[in-house]
């Protein structure tokens, strides 16, 4: 049973994460950031995990809380939903090309935090949304996660079509990295003994 309930309540926010590693891409988010909101679909259905996000922030200073916060407990989750990692395949890569755009992903489940941001955005906003909270929120999944994670704009010109790719390739990539490999035969994918 590969699934995690985590919920983080702050003075700033309270949020709630429901996964399933072995779903089929199910999801209902509900963040009240509306552009937010349409990247976790794209986050669930592209990795194959089911994503249930409920989240209340104080949206009357910004969505940066919200966002951020969303990521560090959807990283919580994704730590206790992967247990032991017996089996899995650990690794998972993505080039994920959409319209004008083309970001990569390449990440480890090692539980040691490293993030690499070469996906800068030409505008500052996405409708109402500040593009800088696309970096925050995978900063924070990475940190939480215990991720190796490292995305890659290799070219594009939207904004909205970068940010997409970027949540599209790491979907793609975690849902290859999460996965088991029957040939691990539940051994844990590494030679240290310990993730």
């Amino acid at each position: 049973m590969r699934k995690a309930t985590i919920s983080r309540n702050t003075a700033e926010t309270e949020i709630s994460v429901e996964i399933d590693l072995d779903g089929t891409g199910q999801y209902d988010n509900k963040t009240g950031v509306g552009f937010f909101d349409h990247m976790l679909d794209q986050l669930a259905r592209h990795s194959l995990i089911d994503m249930t996000v409920r989240a209340k922030g104080d949206l009357h200073i910004d969505d940066h809380h919200t966002v951020e916060d969303t990521g560090i407990a959807l990283g919580q989750a994704l730590v206790q939903a992967l247990g032991d990692k017996r089996g899995i395949r650990r690794y998972g890569h993505f080039a994920l090309a959409m319209d004008d755009t083309q970001v990569s992903c390449a990440l480890d489940l090692s539980a040691r935090p490293f993030f690499v941001w070469n996906c800068d955005m030409p505008s500052p906003k996405i409708g109402t949304f500040d593009t800088e909270l696309v970096r925050e929120f995978f900063q924070a999944l990475a940190t939480n996660g215990g991720i190796t994670l490292h995305i890659d704009r290799v070219h594009g010109f939207n904004s909205h079509h970068i940010a997409e790719a970027a949540f599209k390739s790491v979907a793609r990539a975690l849902r290859m990295a999460v996965e088991t490999d029957p040939r691990m035969g539940g051994v844990l994918p590494s030679t240290k003994g310990a993730l």
